[in-house]
C-alpha cells in the first residue's frame, strides 16, 4: 500500500520527512487495529444510549410502624390527660367538700355561741327580775317559803298560814300590847307575833331588817320554830 507515496521516476530512497510520515501512519493503523481487538466484556466504549434506570422497592412496614408508633404515643398522652384531669377533679372535689365542712363547723360553732349568749342572757333578765309575788298574805307566805327553801328551813304553805291567822289575823301591823312581852316592854309584833331580839336574832339574811315587812317576819318566825320546835307546823300555840 505504500507504493504509491513515492512518485514514479524518482529514486527510492527516502528522506527524513518520508520516513517520520511512514511511521506516523503506521502507528495510527496499529492503534486501530488494536482497539478492534477488544474483548467485547471489557468494553469500554461509551455510547450515546443511556443505561436504563434501576427500579426502586418501597415498602409499607416502615410507614405502618410509624404509625402505630404516633398511635401508640397519642393514647399514653390522652391516658396521662385524663389521670390529670381526673386528679384535678378528685382535688377540687376534696377542696369543696372541706369548705363545706368548715362552713358547716362555724355554723354549728357560731350557733352553739349564741345559744350560750340567749342562755346567759336569759339568766340575767332571771336575775335581773326576780319573781315577783302578790302584795297580799298567800304572796308573802309564798315568797316567804321561796327563801327559806334557799336557807334549807323548813316550814308548809299550811301550818304558816294556820299560825298566822291565829297570832295575828294576816295583819302585818299586828302588835301585841297586853302579854308579859309587853309588860316587859318588848311586844310581840308583825304576822307571826315575834318579839325584836328574836327577830334580831334569827333574823335571815337577804330579807328586810323590819319586823313589820311580812316576808322577813315569817322567815324569821320559821327559822326560830325550827330551832326550838323543828318546825313552824309542829306549832299550834303560842311560842
Amino acid at each position: 500500500m505504500l507504493k504509491n507515496i513515492l512518485p514514479r521516476g524518482r529514486s527510492r530512497s527516502l528522506n527524513r520527512t518520508q520516513k517520520a510520515a511512514i511511521a506516523g501512519v503506521g502507528a495510527l493503523g496499529a492503534a486501530a487495529v488494536a482497539l478492534t481487538a477488544v474483548p467485547a466484556s471489557g468494553q469500554t466504549t461509551t455510547t450515546s444510549e443511556a443505561a436504563p434506570t434501576a427500579k426502586v422497592a418501597y415498602s409499607t412496614k416502615q410507614i405502618q410502624d410509624v404509625h402505630a408508633g404516633v398511635t401508640g404515643q397519642l393514647a399514653g398522652a390522652s391516658q396521662k390527660v385524663a389521670a390529670i384531669e381526673a386528679k384535678q377533679e378528685a382535688a377540687a372535689k376534696k377542696a369543696t367538700a372541706e369548705k363545706k365542712a368548715a362552713a358547716k363547723k362555724a355554723a354549728a360553732k357560731r350557733e352553739a355561741k349564741e345559744t350560750t349568749s340567749r342562755s346567759a342572757q336569759r339568766t340575767e333578765v332571771k336575775k335581773a327580775a326576780p319573781k315577783s309575788y302578790p302584795n297580799n298574805l298567800d304572796g308573802w307566805i309564798r315568797e316567804a317559803r321561796a327563801i327559806m327553801k334557799k336557807h334549807g328551813i323548813p316550814g308548809t304553805y299550811e301550818g304558816i298560814h294556820r299560825n298566822i291567822m291565829r297570832e295575828s289575823s294576816g295583819n302585818p301591823k299586828a302588835i301585841n300590847d297586853w302579854d308579859i312581852n309587853a309588860i316587859n316592854g318588848i311586844p310581840s309584833k308583825g304576822l307571826l307575833q315575834v318579839i325584836p331580839p328574836t327577830f334580831a336574832a334569827y333574823h335571815v339574811p337577804g330579807t328586810s331588817k323590819n319586823i313589820y315587812d311580812p316576808v322577813a317576819n315569817i322567815v324569821a318566825a320559821c327559822n326560830y320554830a325550827a330551832d326550838k320546835y323543828g318546825t313552824m307546823d309542829n306549832v299550834d300555840s303560842a311560842y
